[in-house]
Formats: C-alpha cells, sequence, structure tokens
C-alpha cells in the first residue's frame, strides 16, 4: 500500500477571494464595511433567515448570544444548560457572557446532548438551552424545542462545525432563536478567523450589532461611516444631542470582523454548494465503509431525516478493542494520517472548569469519548482514492492491533 498524506484540512482561498483582497487593499477601507455585510447577507440567505451577523470567532458567536438574553430579564449568574462534550469554546462562551454552565451527558452514538436529561437539571435560573451540533451531526431538535417552550426557555444552537446540516429539511442554525457558526480555518465556510450568528428575529440582529461593538448605541444594518465618506445623519440625533457612537446602551465586546476575512469568506459562499457536495461525498463513502470496523471502531450514523455537516470523521474506540487511543494515532500518522482528539468532557477533563465542583464519572458517555475518540479529515481536496486509502490503513492497523 503506498503512503500517501492526508491532512486534517484545507482553506479555499478563491481567485474571487483574492481579486477582492487586493481591491479591498486598494481602498484603505479594511474594519468592519460592505463587504461583511455582503458576507452576512449571503449567509443568511444560505440558511434561508432574515438576519446573519459577523463577529470574530466562533466563541464569540456564542458568546453574544448568550448575551442578547440580558435585553430579556436574564441576570449575571444565572444558568445554560449545554452537553459535557464540546469544543472547549462552548463551555468558555458561557462564562465570557456571564453565566454559569450546567452540563449534562451526551448519548454515544450521536455524540450529542441527551435530551432526556436535560428537565432534571432546570432551574428556576435557567435561561437558555445550548445543543451542539457536533461532528454536523443535527441533535433532537425537536425534544430540545419541545423543552425549552415548556419551560419558557431560549434555544442557541451552537453550529460552529453543522455547515449544511439539516434536520428534518430545516438548515441547521435556523431553528433555535439563534444559531452561532465558526468560521475558522478548518471549518466548510471559512474567513480564516471568524464567526457568524444567524436569526430570524431583527430585534436580536439589532442587539448583536451593538454588542460586537463594545455595546454602542449604533445599531444600522449598514454604517454610513464605514462605506462611504458621507456624514452618519444619526450621529447626533438623540435626547441628549451627544455622539451617539460614544453612547454605550450595554455591556459589549470588541468582536467586529474584517473586510478582509469577510473577502474569504464571499469566496467560500460563492463554491459553497461545490465543497459541500465534495465533502458530503467523502464523508458519506466512508461511513458507509465503516461498519467493517466493528465491534472494535464505531462512529456516527446518517439518519433518514438528516443530512450531516461534512465537517469530519469521527471515530470512538469500542470496548472491545484491545488497543489505546494513543496507538491507533501514532498509526495513522506514521502514514501520513492526520487526526485531532474528539475534544474533552469539558467539566470533568478540562481543569479549567474544576471550580465548577463536578468529578470525574459524572458524565460517562463524554467522558468516554474524550478519552477514546479521534477524528479525521473529509474535505473537499479529498479524492476517493484518499478515502479508500483511510479505509485500508485503520484495516491494517486492527489486523496487527488483533
Amino acid at each position: 500500500m503506498k503512503k500517501m498524506r492526508i491532512p486534517f484540512g484545507t482553506l479555499m482561498l478563491t481567485e474571487y477571494s483574492k481579486n477582492l483582497i487586493q481591491e479591498i487593499l486598494n481602498s484603505n477601507r479594511l474594519s468592519c464595511g460592505k463587504y461583511v455585510r455582503k458576507l452576512e447577507k449571503g449567509f443568511a440567505s444560505l440558511l434561508g433567515v432574515k438576519e446573519a451577523v459577523a463577529v470574530s470567532s466562533g466563541g464569540d458567536a456564542v458568546a453574544l448570544s448568550l448575551a442578547v438574553l440580558y435585553e430579556y430579564g436574564a441576570k449575571r449568574g444565572d444558568e445554560i444548560i449545554l452537553p459535557a462534550l464540546s469544543f472547549i469554546a462552548t463551555g468558555n462562551s458561557v462564562l465570557q457572557a456571564g453565566f454559569i454552565p450546567v452540563f449534562v451527558d451526551i448519548e454515544r452514538d450521536t455524540l450529542n446532548i441527551n435530551p432526556e436529561n436535560i428537565e432534571a437539571v432546570i432551574t428556576p435560573r435557567t435561561r437558555a438551552l445550548l445543543p451542539v451540533h457536533l461532528m454536523g451531526k443535527p441533535c433532537n431538535m425537536d425534544r430540545i424545542i419541545e423543552i425549552a417552550r415548556k419551560h419558557n426557555l431560549f434555544v442557541i444552537e451552537d453550529a460552529a462545525e453543522a455547515h449544511g446540516a439539516l434536520y428534518k429539511g430545516r438548515p441547521v442554525g435556523a431553528i433555535g432563536d439563534m444559531g452561532a457558526f465558526s468560521l475558522y480555518v478548518a471549518h466548510i465556510v471559512s474567513t480564516v478567523e471568524g464567526g457568524i450568528i444567524t436569526t430570524d428575529n431583527e430585534e436580536y440582529a439589532s442587539i448583536l450589532r451593538s454588542l460586537r461593538n463594545h455595546g454602542r448605541a449604533c445599531t444600522c444594518v449598514t454604517c454610513t461611516l464605514n462605506t462611504s465618506d458621507n456624514l452618519c445623519s444619526k450621529r447626533f440625533r438623540n435626547e441628549s444631542d451627544d455622539d451617539i457612537r460614544f453612547r454605550f446602551d450595554r455591556l459589549g465586546f470588541s468582536s467586529k470582523m474584517n473586510e478582509l476575512e469577510a473577502a474569504i469568506g464571499l469566496g467560500n459562499l460563492e463554491i459553497i454548494g461545490e465543497i459541500l457536495e465534495k465533502r458530503r461525498k467523502n464523508l458519506y463513502f466512508l461511513l458507509n465503509e465503516f461498519n467493517k470496523f466493528s465491534p472494535y471502531l464505531f462512529t456516527i450514523k446518517k439518519e433518514p431525516w438528516e443530512e450531516l455537516g461534512p465537517h469530519a470523521l469521527p471515530i470512538i474506540i469500542s470496548e472491545e478493542a484491545g488497543f489505546s487511543r494513543k496507538s491507533l494515532i501514532k498509526y495513522l500518522y506514521d502514514n501520513g494520517i492526520d487526526s485531532r482528539s474528539l475534544f474533552l468532557s469539558m467539566p470533568t477533563q478540562c481543569p479549567g472548569f474544576s471550580f465548577l465542583g463536578y468529578k470525574l464519572g459524572d458524565f460517562p458517555e463524554a467522558e468516554y469519548v474524550g478519552k477514546n475518540g479521534i477524528h479525521i479529515g473529509v474535505h473537499q481536496d479529498l479524492e476517493e482514492e484518499d478515502c479508500v486509502y483511510i479505509l485500508e490503513t485503520i484495516d491494517k492497523f486492527l489486523k496487527m492491533a488483533k
């Protein structure tokens, strides 16, 4: 078997993006402006929602979405319910927004929050449910929305890795009150660093535009000062006649996206159909062949009512396996296949969260995946022969490890 090189991810920097970057550099208008707004409109259209608000990271997308809740009665120190297993940014963002994360174990076969464990941890201080569509696998949104409505809670979808995912025909990120996407370099739509929030609620979007800019009173969809040399007609039109640009209505963040990042994202949106088609073809090819590795390895399944966001292929080592995750990762690496660990149980396997008082064993499913899971890329630069090589390499490892 000829050794190949399979990197985890790739960056799509199109000619359109390169030309746009040069145009932006020549214009000397690099801060959040008309191209950021163009990206927002394009992303909103992609999901079929009214609004999208671009920010500086996927973590900020979660944090700012949660910060909107302060406008609707939430207090600092209130609680947000989320899965124990996710990339650390999810838990960090809850704390950075001023809330307390309350964790729930996952379902091992979906990697997502177990909705039947949610109601047991709801208290009078609970303000929102924060499901994470991990690895692009949609959560059970029917049950989550049902619980949220019963208890009058917001639903913020962490769709960081779930670009293109569908749940019963509806785009993930357009089902709850807001959806938070990462536009990080390894993700399907990328601005290199960046995030974006989607919503059908125009009032939420107005608040988000303020939050990303230090809590400024300026909430216009398009800022005159950032897109032209014209004066802002609203600048001094308020009760106190103060400069609206230096009035701050709420505690905010410094989280704007810049025009150069937006240019890269716009190039990705131009070919998003091609990207999704290629990545989904790779993912589904691998999933369809993966049963042959049972009972030693397993992965997620595609259900008839969903389309997976083709972010990556998760692989979990089962109890029946007589080898370690480390040995699998090393073998893949030695044969040119890059991989990543499949995150951790944030409350019990990440020391930074130890102050919350959880102990190892509180989230057995999340902890198992955190100790025994990896994921590998399915990006659009891979061809079928690359996917075959991945499968052959895993098969060879298992034959050696038995």
